[in-house]
């Protein structure tokens, strides 16, 4: 893989050097005068949206009663500037946080250019046999484990079940069958089929995998972009944009497509666990059964959602590692995963909560847990989170009509090829 310095070097230096918000100045890396107990400041960048961080500040805190001499500094930042602003911080040695939550295409890029502490053998990972395997699967880069599974994820497509029973249609099983039910949505109700995010590529995957494909073959070091699943999921959405079946905006795609959905502009969208507690505060869904919840509608090869989620990662700099690797494991740990999933819906990377009533019960974790189950991996390599960029230039594109489809797979598969300079 290539990097700008050895990681190795990195590392060194930056836990010389680096001056991290947390950590304590005088060498004892977090503990109290030998005692054991810890002490000094974690700083933790949290990266949850406006419904989730309450509960999460929440946690963090609860974290300081359990350790009376760690001040944890809770910071959230918005998912859209954390990484920029975490590799601007961490490369310029000053005001990186102690511990991140990281998205789960982050870690390999971070551990990548020597960013992360590894966690092989820390208190940070713990009971790690108990995690699911593709959610670990993430944490890793060159045989080393560079974070801890928080969360996992996956997409589904979310209805207003009211708006469906109108218009006299069924939760669609495929694209074909969103089309035709779409033309009946807007028929006898007034509200658009989907909502498309035209701004996200995260967005752009079910219609990849959909259609068999996938970015990149990472075991035989192919760009498989360009083939023909790639031009067939752009073109398909063109196309439902074009047969007005979906409303889509080439900006502020998240808030538009929460706005339209929970107004009832829109009858469906695309969207994961995360968006739960949002859509319930939406004027159609003060009745939270009126959500439905269902796959994404599978292409002409298949049906396909990717599978996401975030991790807990530890600053290499950070100056009070101890305390870092012990907030870690609180963190990641079966309580607090078993909070989040009852307050926030959200699924546990843990095995052993699923088994837990409350949790095993939950009508999203029911939905979602086979979803993920079933979802693709991303390739976990370093240049992984850069392969979005590519496309979601080519998504405005092509739904401006200023590009082809297949243009837009021939220039997508053209910057992954000078990204990833081993892979034909």
């Amino acid at each position: 893989m290539r990097r700008g310095i050895a990681a190795t070097a990195l590392v060194a230096a930056l836990a010389m050097t680096a001056s991290a918000c947390g950590g304590d100045d005088d060498g004892r890396n977090g503990a109290d005068g030998g005692s054991g107990e810890l002490s000094g400041t974690v700083t933790f960048w949290d990266t949850s949206n406006e419904a989730e961080k309450a509960t999460y500040q929440a946690l963090a805190e609860r974290f300081e009663k359990k350790h009376p001499k760690v001040d944890v500094k809770y910071v959230n930042v918005p998912f859209g500037e954390a990484n920029a602003k975490f590799k601007n911080a961490a490369g310029g040695n000053s005001g990186a946080p102690d511990v991140m939550r990281t998205e789960v295409a982050w870690v390999a890029d971070f551990a990548s250019i020597g960013y992360l502490a590894p966690l092989d053998g820390t208190a940070a990972l713990d009971d790690a046999s108990d995690h699911l395997p593709q959610a670990a699967a993430s944490t890793k880069y060159e045989g080393k484990t560079y974070a801890v599974p928080q969360v996992t994820d996956t997409l589904a497509l979310f209805y207003n079940k009211d708006l469906l029973k109108k218009a006299g249609v069924r939760a669609p099983a495929s694209v074909a069958e969103l089309k035709t039910a779409a033309a009946r949505i807007k028929e006898r109700t007034g509200a658009t089929g989907l909502y498309l995010r035209g701004d996200d590529p995260y967005w752009f995957l079910p219609y990849l995998y959909g259609e068999g494909g996938d970015l990149v073959d990472e075991r035989n070091r192919t760009v498989t972009i360009d083939d023909e699943p790639g031009v067939k999921a752009y073109r398909t959405l063109k196309d439902l944009v074009d047969d007005e079946a979906a409303i889509t905006d080439a900006s502020d795609g998240w808030n538009n497509m929460q706005n339209a959905f929970k107004s009832g502009k829109v009858a469906m969208m695309i969207n994961g666990p995360w968006a739960i507690e949002d859509v319930k505060a939406g004027a159609r869904f003060k009745d939270p059964a009126n959500l439905g919840v269902a796959p994404v509608p599978a292409g002409s090869a298949g049906q396909g959602s990717p599978q996401g989620g975030w991790n807990l990662s530890v600053y290499a700099g950070s100056k009070n590692l101890d305390a870092s690797y012990a907030f870690v494991k609180y963190m990641s740990s079966a309580e607090v995963q078993q909070e989040t999933t009852e307050k926030l819906s959200l699924l546990p990377t843990r095995t052993s909560v699923y088994e837990v009533p409350a949790v095993a019960d939950n009508e999203m974790v029911k939905f979602f847990k086979p979803a993920v189950d079933k979802a693709v991996e991303r390739p976990w390599i370093a240049q992984g989170n850069a392969l979005f960029e590519p496309i979601r230039l080519q998504m405005a594109n092509v739904l401006a009509g200023k590009t082809s489809p297949d243009e837009a797979a021939s220039s997508t598969g053209d910057a992954y090829r000078k990204l990833l300079k081993d892979y034909k």
